[in-house]
């Protein structure tokens, strides 16, 4: 994919619109988390540094298009302006003389910060008028909030179907990431699906298995498939009314000659509590009161030598329920053998999604993989194979 970006755009003296995601954790009006506060700063930073007056757009939360005190972006602007080093202004609204007024005050380099987009019902809409409200308040449209990118709204695709249209340096990264993890990849590619339920993942799992040449099923869908294949899962979580689409994917998979890699043991708890009584039994010996809780050390051990010959992994979802140990070392010894494969060169490795993020975290190899995406439900379509309205708007 070509898109359009930063180089040789002039941008001194000219309204520069920025589309971010400042859409952060808060706890009593303070952000908790500034991880997509980081991504976004070096093209707000480059920008100023540059002489454009920045405008800032971005949503927060769900107000459904009326203007809610508590979703208000003004706590957010204290801790943008620490992380790009300079003044950030802002102003109570997105559209209109408010906006407006704030936008003429602004000098060759100047940060303003506008309201909430989502205040207004036009923004999720992309209501044509709202649009050209948006569009009318600068010059040039950087887009570098990838997360946002699958939503076809007013600040996302519609304002750049308006104005001269880039993707920002964190939307560069992501998609140059992505690019190689899936469009142009070296290859074996192996990919990781973990999480709860297969309900929510049949897509991405019906696209994974004609793209990779290994699959891997953890967490609780792994439960589903096993079930698929007439082992009993005991009381473990699994979608029974999802066994026949397990069993497509299989399918699937040795049509397009696919490996795919389900748990050869796990870890099984008779409740699911920290430091719960647990042990660890073949996928064919679950009890009838077991809960499968975790991928068992023969599991790990077949992923980490499917690992040895593999180039390109991407990754989204956990094996276990890593939230409650101790059922979190499965997924913790995958993050962690992914990681050093990535530092000693041998491997490309990309992971995205909520839970994904929060794992890595939790192993302390965050910053270990090739690129970990704050976007999730843009990355998950994007493993799709779906096209994102955002992204779109931006190729050359």
């Amino acid at each position: 994919m070509n898109f359009r970006t930063l180089e040789g755009l002039a941008v001194k003296g000219r309204r520069v619109i920025v589309r971010a995601d400042l859409n952060v954790p808060m706890a009593d009006g303070k952000v908790t988390d500034r991880l997509r506060i980081e991504r976004q700063a070096p093209t707000i930073r480059e920008l100023s540094d540059k002489g454009a007056h920045v405008i800032i757009l971005s949503h927060f939360d769900r107000p459904k298009g009326k203007v809610v005190p508590s979703m208000s972006l003004k706590p957010v602007a204290p801790a943008l302006a620490e992380e790009i080093g300079r003044p950030v202004a802002f102003a109570d609204d997105c559209v209109g003389p408010v906006a407006e007024a704030a936008i003429a005050k602004l000098k060759d380099g100047d940060v303003l910060l506008l309201e909430n987009t989502r205040f207004h019902p036009g923004e999720e809409k992309n209501d044509p008028g709202f649009v050209r409200q948006l569009a009318a308040l600068g010059d040039i449209f950087v887009n570098d909030a990838f997360s946002a990118a699958h939503r076809a709204h007013a600040s996302t695709a519609g304002i750049a179907a308006l104005l001269p249209s880039v993707a920002g340096r964190a939307m560069e990264e992501e998609l140059r990431h992505l690019e190689k993890a899936l469009s142009h990849p070296e290859r074996p590619v192996l990919a990781v699906v973990g999480g709860a339920k297969v309900s929510s993942k049949i897509a991405l799992l019906e696209h994974m298995v004609k793209r990779v040449e290994t699959l891997v099923i953890g967490g609780a869908m792994a439960n589903t498939f096993l079930a698929a294949e007439g082992l009993l899962v005991g009381k473990s979580l699994y979608e029974p009314e999802y066994l026949e689409t397990a069993r497509r994917v299989i399918h699937m998979a040795t049509e397009s000659g696919c490996a795919l890699l389900l748990p050869t043991d796990v870890v099984v708890a008779k409740e699911l509590k920290p430091g719960a009584a647990h042990r660890t039994v073949s996928t064919a010996d679950i009890a009838a009161d077991d809960m499968a809780l975790d991928v068992g050390p023969k599991t790990i051990a077949a992923f980490k030598k499917r690992l040895e010959t593999t180039k390109t992994l991407v990754w989204n979802g956990p094996f276990g329920a890593f939230e409650t140990p101790p059922f979190d070392k499965g997924t913790m010894a995958a993050a962690r053998a992914v990681a050093n494969a990535t530092k000693n060169g041998k491997l490309l490795s990309v992971a995205g999604g909520g839970d994904t993020v929060a794992a890595l975290a939790h192993a302390g190899v965050e910053n270990s993989f090739s690129y970990v995406s704050t976007a999730g439900g843009a990355f998950l379509e994007w493993l799709e194979g779906k096209e994102l309205p955002g992204v779109e708007a931006l190729k050359a």
